[in-house]
């Protein structure tokens, strides 16, 4: 979708969880930290928080032009209330078309909704610096992020598409071919 430079395009960030405690007083929240790092690239962009995680209600998915479901502490397998509504918005949205990017927890959840299947990761919690070999861009290229998860896509969806992966993590991005989503394993948010 084209916007022109006066149009506003709606972004809907769906929280699912603190920032880590020892990081709040910089990052202060995951929806805080996307509107401003984001701002910048769409200034036209208009953002707002859905925080599933503290009990509000999920929009329709037109609700917003595209949607971010950045990180969480929980996993897409824990029993909360909130988890089997997420999913079921994350079908939704894709039968609609609507864009939509997963970063880590957000990564795990839409595989998990569309087909695939997420598992604690056999090498135990992943936290650090790791090396990604990606074609996102175009070429392949190593690129280096953080990374911190326990859990991990251990079988993706039959229509994503690998686009990122480590040594560590063989699904760190999937694009998906059936509806305009992108979603990578690692941290692009942290510095």
């Amino acid at each position: 979708m084209r916007m022109s430079n006066s149009a506003t395009m709606k972004i809907g960030i769906i929280e699912c969880g603190p920032v880590p405690a020892p990081l709040q007083d910089k990052y202060i929240s995951y929806p805080a930290m996307f509107a401003a790092q984001l701002q910048p690239l769409l200034p036209h962009a208009a953002f707002t928080t859905v925080s599933v995680v503290n009990g509000e209600t999920l929009p329709a998915p037109d609700a917003c032009e595209a949607w971010l479901i950045p990180g969480s502490k929980y996993g897409v397998y824990d029993d909360l209330p909130w988890i089997a509504p997420l999913k079921g918005f994350i079908r939704d949205a894709a039968r609609q078309q609507r864009r939509m990017v997963g970063v880590c927890f957000g990564h795990q959840i839409i595989a998990e909704a569309l087909g695939g299947k997420v598992e604690k990761a056999a090498q135990g919690f992943r936290v650090g610096m790791e090396r990604y070999d990606t074609t996102l861009g175009g070429s392949r290229r190593g690129v280096v992020m953080p990374a911190s998860h326990q859990d991990q896509i251990v079988q993706p969806p039959p229509d994503a598409e690998v686009v990122a992966q480590a040594e560590a993590c063989a699904f760190a991005a999937l694009r998906y071919t059936a509806a305009p989503i992108l979603s990578v394993q690692f941290h692009p948010e942290f510095s």
